[in-house]
């Protein structure tokens, strides 16, 4: 190094660009050109495609237990690489010993790469690992273009290790799309690998 030079002046190395995730690729180079010709669009902006994903837990324990929240947000954050945020009642419900402000579950809202590393692991994983698992529902989107799913545990996901799970959580997963038809998210989705049933 040269007679005067610092250290930090030296040039620094440039970071490698992260791979493109594998279900964001396939969207780019096969889903979309497929959906404008299906659909007759021409700009790749009005393509369907998707929006975010938003993952909820409702943690019923929350109530009594502090720590049955936190395992819970643990487990979503491990599930989906991002901190979870915790949501609060917004109505208190006398039935239910329920109060305004009162923490009741976790969620985490997807976009961008990770929504599709997400999405990704749900189809090719997590999915399949369901029991007795016959196909997703087609009736479970809203008239939007967004479709919704639930799953009753969390160790459909391997990132989750039995053995250190608190209590069995199950989760709502929903898909939001930019198209606003059902049939359009139908096709994107089916397209991107979900495994609906057959009509």
């Amino acid at each position: 190094m040269a007679k005067g030079k610092d250290k930090k002046d030296a040039p620094k190395a440039a970071a490698e660009p992260a791979p493109t995730p594998r279900l964001l690729e396939r969207y780019r180079q096969e889903v979309r050109p497929k959906l404008k010709e299906q659909f007759g669009i021409k700009n790749d902006l009005e393509a369907p495609r998707l929006t975010k994903i938003v993952v909820n837990m409702g943690v019923g324990r929350a109530k009594e237990s502090k720590t049955a929240l936190d395992a819970a947000a643990a487990d979503l954050a491990t599930i989906t690489g991002q901190k979870a945020k915790v949501t609060r009642a917004k109505v208190s419900v006398s039935g239910f010993k329920l109060r305004e402000g009162m923490p009741i579950g976790c969620m985490v809202t997807l976009r961008g790469r990770r929504m599709y590393e997400f999405l990704d692991r749900l189809i090719a994983v997590a999915v399949p690992r369901i029991k007795d698992f016959r196909g997703l529902k087609r009736k479970s989107f809203d008239g939007r273009g967004n479709y919704s799913m639930g799953l009753s545990e969390q160790t459909v996901f391997p990132e989750i290790h039995v053995d250190q799970v608190q209590a069995m959580q199950g989760m709502d997963i929903t898909m939001c799309t930019n198209t606003g038809e059902d049939a359009k998210a139908e096709a994107l989705l089916q397209s991107l690998g979900m495994p609906f049933r057959e009509r």
